[in-house]
């Protein structure tokens, strides 16, 4: 900040004017231009829709491209000037924009709007991430499925104008905070991925009872019964009665075990339906991800729970974590693939689960299995849920840092 300081009071002692957006430049929509013009080559665009999805503050290369003789028929872009999407589904993201900064000249098309001026681009860009933006722009935008703001009203918006030099400092310092930002991201995703495969591979370790005498292998239909569960509908789900899994909620919510549901049924409708009972394993039979399909959880909750239509009860008298960590290694899966029937949701058929070999040692030592791998689990668990934490963190903090840069002491008229 000492740096910036310095520059700022060099350049602007007695404070930064305010201006509107429309006073730096000429403020345009764009026309035309659909997802089904894109070629493999030809002009660069930018669509608006990627300005939500895959752009960040500045942008280089063009991600798509249009035909020459379409382009010149669309809005150009030159390098420096600021692509801004004017239309989406909530306020939050209305206005975001994007700096160009390529050098070949592209073009953008409706529900975008492209600012040229003479200011540096990322600084632009960076006020338009700002609070102090959000605030001033959302008296202007319109609408209630779609949002939209008019390029006129994107135009009255004040935004504080130091000198080049300052602008420039402190693009370089949110730059290096956003690069240091993204480090810091791919670090915890690194440990965290090191740490499943380390969980990964102890488990599929463990499992695996080579050379030993006292474990018998046997399918899992001879050491459970096991029943496909009943059909209900989310619309049925409420938020107290008789608990209940949905089958998408198998491998979104839960982990190894559950001692509550997610949601509850109305005792009329759940006393048609079937029940796993306290220590049964629920598993999910139904979904886009083979790695999905064939996933258990171990109910330990104190009553039964209604169990969906795609996924099967297995009631044993084994230990119930244990057949849940198992169900989540690598043979297992193996096994399971020849018997998943493939589709736009794949789906595993009970008998085809009764097939899979599962190693069957004394309660004792699968306690002792389920103890070990428990910890494992939750060492993980603490790093995926302390992950997300963290980087929340990092993001306020940048947040914080950034609109404090871009707020400066309004120079009297």
């Amino acid at each position: 900040m000492c740096r910036i300081d310095t520059i700022i009071q060099q350049y602007c002692p007695d404070g930064v004017s305010h201006v509107p957006l429309s006073s730096i430049g000429t403020i345009k929509r764009g026309n035309g231009l659909q997802k089904k013009d894109f070629v493999k080559s030809g002009v660069g665009c930018i669509h608006y829709g990627q300005i939500y999805t895959k752009f960040n503050t500045a942008v280089y290369q063009p991600l798509t491209y249009v035909s020459e003789e379409l382009a010149s028929h669309l809005l150009h872009v030159e390098k420096g000037d600021l692509v801004i999407a004017c239309t989406s589904e909530n306020v939050e993201d209305v206005c975001k924009a994007v700096a160009w900064v390529g050098d070949d000249v592209i073009v953008t098309g409706g529900h975008s709007c492209v600012l040229h001026h003479n200011q540096c681009p990322k600084y632009i860009a960076y006020f338009f991430q700002t609070e102090d933006f959000q605030q001033q722009k959302r008296k202007y935008a319109y609408g209630t499925k779609v949002i939209d703001i008019k390029p006129d009203n994107i135009g009255k918006i004040l935004i504080p104008l130091p000198p080049l030099p300052v602008q420039e400092e402190i693009v370089r310092v949110l730059d290096t905070f956003t690069e240091l930002q993204a480090e810091l991201q791919a670090e915890l995703q690194a440990e965290l991925q090191k740490r499943l495969q380390q969980y990964n591979y102890y488990r599929d370790n463990l499992f695996s009872f080579e050379g030993r005498t006292d474990v018998e292998w046997k399918k899992l239909g001879e050491i459970a019964s096991i029943k496909t569960g009943r059909r209900f509908v989310r619309t049925d789900i409420r938020e107290s009665g008789v608990p209940c899994f949905h089958y998408g909620d198998l491998y979104t919510y839960y982990g190894l075990t559950a001692t509550q549901t997610k949601g509850y049924l109305d005792k009329e409708l759940a006393s048609k339906l079937r029940f796993a009972q306290p220590n049964d394993v629920v598993v999910v039979c139904a979904g886009e991800n083979d790695m999905d399909i064939g996933v258990g959880v171990a109910w330990l909750g104190d009553e039964p729970a209604v169990v969906h239509d795609a996924c099967c009860i297995l009631h044993h008298n084994q230990n119930p974590r244990y057949i849940s960590h198992y169900l989540r290694t690598h043979s297992y899966h193996l096994q399971m693939k020849k018997y998943v029937k493939n589709g736009k949701i794949s789906s595993l058929p009970s008998s085809g689960l009764a097939e899979a070999l599962i190693p069957i040692p004394s309660l004792k030592e699968q306690e002792r299995i389920a103890s070990i791998l428990d910890r494992f689990d939750s060492l993980t668990n603490d790093l995926t849920i302390g992950l997300p934490s963290e980087i929340e963190k990092r993001r306020l903090q940048y947040e914080y840092y950034r609109d404090k840069l871009l707020t400066f002491k309004r120079k009297e008229a």
